[in-house]
This record gives structure tokens, C-alpha cells and sequence, in this order.
């Protein structure tokens, strides 16, 4: 399945628009990761617990927006887009989605 931000696909004939292919995931902080988050901030730098957590967060929203897809029988998501909201104090979901489409 090709996911993309564009809007088009090359060398692609869009034929059919299913709907929005969409995922997400809800995930909290870990007190373990705050503690040496909390170090970090102190003598500065990149807080990589955060970082690794946030891009497990990614892939897995991305990856339900792919189920979501191919349960509608689609090709490619175009338009593809992410957004984080923060739902309680420490804990974010990130949502993935795009448009779901067939080619020709």
C-alpha cells in the first residue's frame, strides 16, 4: 500500500475516493523516563525516552491508518497527516489519517 503526503501518485490514475483511512494511539509518560527526563532538563540535550516514545507513537498510528485502509479495499492514502493532542496531564494520542483511495 503506498502512503503519501501528496496529494496525487505519479504515473497513478485515482478512480474511486473511499473515505478517511484513519489511527491513532492514546500513550502516558513512564515514571522510569520521567526521572531521567528530569535529569536531562537539568544539564540539557535531547530527552530520548520521549523521542523513542513518540516515534513508536507515530509508527503505530500510521500503522492502524494502514488497517483502516486496506479494510476499505485501498490502494494508496493520500493526503496523509498527523496530529498530536494531549488527552490528561502526561498521557498524548497521536492521530494519523488521509484519504483512502482505488487506482484504475
Amino acid at each position: 500500500m503506498i502512503i503519501t503526503s501528496t496529494d496525487f501518485i505519479p504515473n497513478k490514475e485515482i478512480t474511486e475516493i473511499l473515505g478517511i483511512a484513519r489511527g491513532s494511539t492514546v500513550r502516558a509518560r513512564h515514571i522510569g523516563n520521567d526521572i531521567f527526563a528530569a535529569l536531562k532538563n537539568v544539564v540539557g540535550g535531547e530527552i530520548s525516552e520521549y523521542t523513542k516514545l513518540q516515534a513508536q507513537s507515530r509508527e503505530q498510528a500510521m500503522q492502524r491508518m494502514k488497517d483502516d485502509a486496506e479494510t476499505m479495499g485501498a490502494d494508496a492514502v493520500i493526503n496523509v497527516r498527523l496530529s498530536t493532542s494531549m488527552v490528561m496531564q502526561g498521557a498524548a494520542e497521536i492521530l494519523a489519517y488521509g484519504t483512502a483511495v482505488k487506482f484504475s
